[in-house]
């Protein structure tokens, strides 16, 4: 009974640790994906978002709240890449897998929009850009990193300015377009730019770093 005991707590210490090297692979090609997919190599991106895709399709990653499964960014590579067909086909399994995943839903309204599914592709624009605009006021009033998101406003304005342009229903789509893909990129870019701002507050020199 010892023995058996033993080998079953090392067999699961085991896959402790084989479930925390396989997270950790997933995190680093999700990381280099977005480092490629920011420099405009979309190419160089979808290889590391596949990979990881491949290993855990669940995958979420979560950053103040701000979800975006793995399956979005396999899409945003493939949309980056002129690759519509593959990317509605990977945003639609993100949209399906996680409802809340604001920048899927972008994207996959700028897929079908290229499509020619416009109806559809304004619809979850809408959507998207509502769910991105609501979290970006709900963690400014409701959290402390809140502060540090969007501070001027920019994101949450173009937004703003894309909803009532739908609304209207005289859509300029080659002008929503650009619109979306920046709100898409500088929110991806946001995303580095927090982190940096409040490390850099937690670590500037006076503050005890144990605090």
């Amino acid at each position: 009974m010892k023995i058996r005991s033993i080998l079953q707590t090392s067999g699961l210490l085991c896959g402790m640790i084989l479930s925390g090297c396989v997270s950790f692979q997933v995190a680093g090609d999700i990381q280099q994906g977005r480092v490629h997919l920011m420099r405009g190599n979309p190419k160089a991106a979808l290889a590391h978002f596949e990979r990881a895709a491949q290993v855990r399709p669940d995958y979420l990653l979560n950053y103040s709240m701000l979800n975006q499964g793995v399956w979005t960014y396999v899409g945003r590579a493939h949309y980056d890449s002129k690759n519509f067909a593959e990317a509605r086909q990977a945003l639609e399994k993100a949209r399906s897998r996680y409802d809340h995943d604001h920048l899927a839903k972008i994207y996959l309204g700028l897929v079908l929009g290229r499509s020619g599914d416009q109806k559809k592709g304004l619809t979850e624009l809408e959507a998207g850009m509502t769910g991105l605009r609501d979290w970006l006021n709900y963690i400014h009033y409701n959290t402390f990193e809140g502060n540090y998101w969007d501070p001027a406003m920019k994101i949450r304005s173009e937004i703003n300015r894309d909803l009532t342009m739908i609304a209207s229903g005289k859509v300029n789509w080659e002008a929503l377009t650009a619109s979306a893909e920046w709100i898409g990129h500088k929110t991806e870019v946001e995303v580095d730019v927090v982190k940096r701002d409040i490390y850099r507050d937690e670590t500037r020199d006076g503050d005890d770093p144990w605090d």
